[in-house]
C-alpha cells in the first residue's frame, strides 16, 4: 500500500502558492526578468489562478512543478501549508 505523500494531487482553488514562494528566474510576460521569491506573479488573477496556464510563453518551471501531498498538504488550510513549505523550499535551495 502506497503512502498519501507520494500521490500526485490536484491544484486547489485559491492556493497560488507556487506562484508565490518560488523565485522564477526566466521571463514572465510582465514580468521580463522573472520574479523574486515571495512575489505573486503578476499573471494571477482575482481568483488566484494562472491566466497563461498551458500557453506557450508561461516558463517551464511553472509547467515542472507538479502538486503533490506533500508539497500542498492539507485541502482544508487555504494554501498555508504549500507556500510554507514552498518558501522552506526557496531558502533551502537559493544560491549561496
Amino acid at each position: 500500500m502506497s503512502s498519501p505523500h507520494t500521490h500526485a494531487a490536484h491544484c486547489r482553488p485559491g492556493c497560488a502558492a507556487c506562484c508565490i514562494a518560488p523565485s522564477i528566474s526566466s521571463p514572465i510576460p510582465g514580468m521580463p526578468d522573472g520574479k523574486p521569491a515571495g512575489v505573486p506573479c503578476v499573471q494571477l488573477d482575482e481568483q488566484r489562478r494562472c491566466k497563461i496556464f498551458g500557453q506557450p510563453d508561461r516558463p517551464a518551471v511553472c509547467g515542472q512543478l507538479q502538486a503533490s501531498w506533500e508539497m500542498c498538504g492539507p485541502q482544508d488550510d487555504g494554501g498555508q501549508f504549500a507556500l510554507r513549505f514552498l518558501t522552506r523550499l526557496e531558502l533551502l535551495t537559493r544560491p549561496a
